[in-house]
């Protein structure tokens, strides 16, 4: 077997499972947030429960609204601090966590070989760790919350094998750009997609984060990578009494139901277009493409190491005049350390504005939103009509090196252009 089916099969107290097999499969952990987590809650109260199965799998993360902008989304998040207070549940509320796809990892929530499920599309960003995570809408998770259990149909998976060495300022960000654009928005509908090959596990953890993040963008029911020493060194200071996940890879005879190869040694930066994550170009094929607002940030690409890259090519510049430019640390962790390695201030001497730990305007939430006609370069996972304001914007996806060049020359721009100006 493969390690999805692995995790699966485990899961389900079973010793083998095949594709397109059903199982009823428990779950070790549960994520929920302020935007589907009060529909969750309103399902749990119409089953009549009153005690969830168990208070310590089940994680609340305020953070698409936050803080509340309307007295709606204040009702919602009230909702959610009630909920966990009557359940005894972990809640990570306003100044106390950030975007929960960051938080989960970083507060010890996420351990590999386990199965994790959260009211979020982004929730297999957890398969970087090794673990089979998937998004569930509200009222599976109001399910959830009841019985500890979900019931999967065993996805066939796709192999993504990847080799060579990346060059300057090219990221994971545009490797995963540039398989959604070959393989298209629905070229792994309900399937598992395993990355894998000497180039991503040369990957830190914040780069297969933004892989395994992505990979519901071409439809798939999960991401996920092997586990190794790079994970283990991440989350030994983050959970106590860390499992042994050595046995935990896929056998050498595992069955793939395709097997993709990818180069990275020759890419240049990639860029999804408007309006879907798949129509994606090498950046010198996009023209000259003026952009109003720049934006770093997301369970995407607002961990330290994005921030550091963005950094790199913002300090001692400055940001156009025409642009605005907006840094969203992913979590306060990243947050206080942006601090402390001096980057904040690179950020807002360039002439940005470094908002706290949210998801901004990723989906449309109360800042960063677009008025008709304007243009962002994103670092974000979605460009969809309407996905960052007025149906009549656009929103380029890019990796954070391009974002951040391409708010100092107000266009879109390779960031290795803009060093041989210098």
């Amino acid at each position: 077997m493969n390690i999805t089916e692995k995790i699966l099969a485990k899961a389900s107290n079973k010793k083998t499972v095949t594709p397109g097999e059903i199982v009823d499969a428990n779950v070790d952990m549960l994520m929920t947030h302020d935007l589907t987590g009060p529909l969750a809650v309103e399902a749990f109260k119409k089953i009549g429960a009153e005690k969830v199965w168990d208070n310590q799998k089940i994680v609340v993360i305020l953070d698409h609204q936050i803080p509340a902008e309307s007295i709606k989304a204040a009702e919602l998040h009230k909702t959610m601090r009630q909920f966990a207070k009557e359940q005894k549940l972990r809640i990570y509320d306003v100044g106390r966590g950030g975007v929960c796809h960051q938080v989960m990892p970083e507060q010890g929530h996420v351990s590999p070989g386990t199965v994790i499920v959260g009211s979020d599309s982004h929730t297999c960003t957890y398969g970087a760790f090794g673990a089979f995570s998937t998004g569930i809408g509200s009222t599976e998770a109001a399910a959830v919350m009841t019985t500890g259990k979900i019931w999967f149909k065993i996805p066939p998976t796709i192999k993504i094998n990847v080799n060579g060495k990346f060059n300057k300022y090219v990221t994971s960000k545009d490797l995963v750009l540039n398989i959604i654009g070959k393989l298209g928005v629905d070229g792994a509908i309900y399937k598992s997609t395993e990355f894998t090959g000497p180039t991503i596990h040369e990957m830190s953890i914040a780069s297969r984060m933004t892989l395994c993040n992505m990979a519901v963008e071409m439809g798939a029911k999960n991401g996920i990578i092997e586990p190794d020493n790079i994970t283990k060194e991440y989350l030994q200071e983050r959970i106590k009494n860390l499992p042994d996940f050595t046995a935990l890879k896929s056998d050498k005879d595992a069955q793939y139901e395709n097997t993709l190869e990818f180069n990275v040694s020759k890419m240049e930066p990639q860029i999804a277009c408007p309006a879907s994550v798949d129509n994606v170009k090498p950046v010198s094929e996009i023209g000259e493409v003026p952009v109003d607002q720049a934006f770093i940030g997301s369970c995407t690409n607002g961990r330290l190491e994005d921030l550091r890259l963005a950094a790199q090519i913002l300090k001692g510049k400055k940001i156009k005049d025409t642009v605005r430019a907006l840094i969203i640390p992913a979590s306060q962790e990243v947050y206080k350390q942006a601090l402390v390695e001096g980057l904040t201030e690179i950020f807002t001497d360039a002439g940005a504005i470094v908002c706290g730990s949210a998801c901004g305007p990723c989906l449309g939430g109360h800042i960063g939103l677009l008025a008709a006609g304007e243009t962002c370069i994103s670092t974000s996972n979605r460009n969809f009509i309407g996905r960052m304001g007025s149906t009549q914007a656009n929103v380029y996806l890019a990796s954070p090196a391009v974002v951040a060049a391409s708010a100092i020359t107000g266009k879109i721009t390779n960031p290795t252009n803009l060093e041989a100006k210098q």
